[in-house]
């Protein structure tokens, strides 16, 4: 089972990617657990995770969160600005497995 967390301002934009991911990956048979969180919480939240997605808001935050989380093996990247913003929600789990497999 691959662990995703998706972070945004507050958690609210990103709940309805995590619904579309998942729906993608149930039609894959993909396992996955995907959540979303604001940035503010992921402090609190960084066990257990395979990759880290960042919604396009919180890209400044990109570096300082590598920073705590690549140290531990996960991976951390933005979500692309288009599929975010057209809620790709197959694109954005190609990304987030890929980031998995390296």
């Amino acid at each position: 089972m691959i662990r995703i967390m998706l972070v945004c301002s507050s958690g609210m934009s990103t709940s309805l990617l995590v619904s579309k991911m998942k729906k993608a990956a149930e039609k894959s048979n993909i396992e996955v657990d995907i959540n979303a969180i604001g940035s503010a919480q992921l402090s609190s939240h960084t066990d257990n995770l395979d990759v880290v997605l960042l919604g396009p808001q919180v890209r400044f935050m990109l570096n300082n969160i590598r920073e705590q989380l690549e140290p531990k093996g996960v991976p951390v990247d933005v979500i692309n600005n288009l599929d975010y913003g057209t809620m790709n929600g197959e694109k954005v789990l190609k990304f987030a497995l890929s980031l998995a497999e390296k």
